[in-house]
């Protein structure tokens, strides 16, 4: 590891949001010096293809995961500040509060240790009144986290840690997924945009804009000491989306309103059937995958989740809009499959 930089841990480092943060630490600086930050990944198979990309990038790899809490530790030593981003959908709302917990705590132990930033998502159930309706079990656990470490205290000093919380959401990126991605292509051309999100919104967040919170976030210690940075690209209704689209590429495209059912018949019906949390066995009661999705769309169909876009675009200025994204990108309607970890491994929905 480069001497004389600040090291930070990432854990979820070669998920997408952990490899847009990773590209934004080891960024020149604005002014083109170097970046101060070098980056170390836990990762549970240094083998794995985006973990050699990494490599190749120079970010040291530790073997490890985060329910082997002494290679956590490991991967903290020396380190500088860690961003931490555990996969809900894989290990489920009660794994995910206790490890994140866990994590924080031993975070506190190393002594070299100064920032720490957890990634996590709106606490949507507080924010409906513990409304049932929207209990999107992938959200509870990140934000249960998030309100526990609003009890600890956070000292922006030599000798301890303080620590940040970045609120995130569904990735722009996701245009390019059955998530948010057209439904098909008419015979004359047109794109077919489907969702069930009604008049609703969808706050956005390019990965590249998410990287860049990462960064300010260790660029601003002090400002962002005990804070949580709810952030996102931009504010997207499905109509200002086909508008978009059309703008960007010239492609006819047109919204189709969808009830939740009809959007989930474009998945496997086994597959809804499964437990969000992807390594609990099929029927032991928890929460399904076509269940925790149609609460999620409730959230933005009803607008429950905002954000301060004039506070967004004066800390990230050259930031992306839907449109920008889309041109920047090249984004043409086509889909893919390796966007999310989950999918390149064959797992996600």
């Amino acid at each position: 590891m480069s001497s004389g930089k600040k090291i930070i841990l990432v854990i979820g480092a070669t998920g997408a949001q952990g490899l847009a943060v990773i590209d934004a630490l080891l960024k020149p600086a604005e002014d083109g010096s170097p970046s101060p930050y070098a980056v170390r990944a836990l990762t549970r198979d240094p083998t794995d293809r985006r973990a050699q990309e990494l490599e190749r990038k120079g970010v040291e790899l530790v073997k490890g995961g985060i329910e082997d809490l002494d290679s956590v530790l490991e991967g903290m030593r020396g380190a500088y500040g860690a961003f931490v981003n555990t996969d809900s959908f894989t290990i489920g709302d009660m794994k995910e509060v206790y490890y994140g917990i866990r994590i924080f705590e031993i975070a506190k132990q190393v002594k070299t240790l100064k920032h720490y930033v957890w990634s996590g998502l709106d606490n949507v159930f507080k924010k409906t009144n513990y409304n049932p309706d929207y209990y999107a079990e992938h959200y509870t656990g990140k934000c249960r986290v998030s309100d526990w470490m609003r009890s600890q205290e956070s000292v922006v000093s030599e000798d301890n840690m303080s620590w940040s919380v970045l609120t995130t959401g569904p990735y722009m990126d996701m245009l390019n997924l059955t998530v948010f991605g057209p439904v098909k292509v008419k015979d004359d051309g047109t794109y077919v945009f489907g969702s069930p999100v009604g008049a609703g919104h969808v706050p956005m967040i390019a990965l590249s804009d998410l990287g860049y919170f990462a960064r300010y976030i260790f660029d601003n210690r002090e400002a962002t000491s005990a804070q949580e940075l709810e952030i996102a690209t931009d504010w997207v209704g499905w109509d200002y989306l086909v508008k978009t689209f059309t703008k960007v590429t010239g492609k006819k495209a047109e919204y189709v309103p969808q009830t939740a059912e009809e959007w989930l018949a474009r998945y496997d019906e086994q597959q809804l059937k499964r437990p969000i949390a992807g390594e609990r066995p099929v029927g032991d009661g928890s929460t399904t995958v076509a269940e925790n999705f149609v609460k999620w769309w409730r959230l933005y169909r009803d607008d429950i989740i905002k954000r301060d876009f004039d506070w967004l675009r004066r800390v990230n200025p050259k930031g992306h809009t839907l449109e920008s994204w889309m041109r920047a990108t090249g984004y043409s309607g086509s889909l893919i499959n390796d966007l999310l970890k989950d999918h390149e491994d064959r797992k996600g929905l």
